[in-house]
């Protein structure tokens, strides 16, 4: 009987682990948008203003209101792989970060056309990256997606706009979880001080700041916390991007 009794929780524990493994997959569909090149998906809710040059690429992706959480995950980077379509999907998966929203469309239903329209998780990536998984003739897969850790190069960067006692700090090329929930800004002569989030990845200050180094303090959705001291020098100026530490 124990040896029986043994081979039963090994038997459990090798279902379980069999079970576990394709674990962590959500249903989705997915559409694109932007062009061969892409050129149509600059811009967007989240602020990155032109991706090549932020280095997100083609590599990209619009989310629904579902996955968009009203801007806060804006920075997230998603593991996409098109299911259940033999006639369109293409072997393999990619790996997207989420720079833009898209609307729903109320007048249309979520089965025809109003693809992003809650509670629907949807994806319209990229056309470039889209082909990477499906078909063009397609136009929308099922596919299954899940958060995975994003992989940048270089630090953190902080673009600063705006004027005097209104800095808007936008935050890009974010590794790790990659949405970032929380900002603080510390000036040579101040102490820490939040930011709050104006729109997308935009962080906003109306504090008097200039002529003081600066440093950011950077919190995303997995409750890491990265610090970049004196990033900025005193003599920063607007429309300027400073690189600070990465996750």
């Amino acid at each position: 009987m124990a040896i029986l009794g043994y081979i039963i929780i090994v038997l459990i524990a090798v279902s379980k682990a069999a079970v576990g493994k394709g674990a962590g997959w959500t249903n989705a569909h997915a559409t694109f948008y932007g062009g061969g090149d892409a050129s149509g998906t600059m811009g967007g809710a989240c602020g990155y203003g032109n991706l090549y040059s932020q280095g997100y690429g083609t590599n990209t992706a619009a989310v629904s209101t579902a996955l968009f959480n009203n801007g806060l995950n804006c920075g997230a980077c998603y593991a996409i792989k098109c299911v259940n379509d033999n006639r369109w999907c293409l072997p393999g998966s990619i790996i997207v970060t989420a720079t833009n929203f898209c609307p729903p469309n109320f007048a249309l239903s979520n089965t025809n056309g109003g693809w992003c329209n809650p509670p629907l998780h949807h994806f319209d990536l990229s056309q470039p990256v889209f082909l990477k998984i499906a078909q063009y003739k397609a136009g929308i897969v099922p596919v299954q997606y899940r958060r995975v850790a994003c992989k940048k190069s270089g630090g953190i960067r902080f673009t600063i706009n705006g004027h005097s006692y209104f800095n808007l700090v936008l935050i890009t090329n974010v590794g790790g979880a990659g949405d970032v929930v929380a900002v603080s800004i510390k000036g040579s002569k101040t102490s820490w001080q939040a930011l709050s989030r104006n729109w997308g990845q935009n962080w906003q200050s109306n504090s008097y700041l200039n002529g003081q180094a600066l440093s950011f303090k950077v919190t995303t959705s997995d409750g890491r916390t990265v610090i970049s001291n004196n990033v900025a020098p005193a003599n920063w100026n607007f429309g300027q991007t400073y690189t600070g530490r990465q996750f």
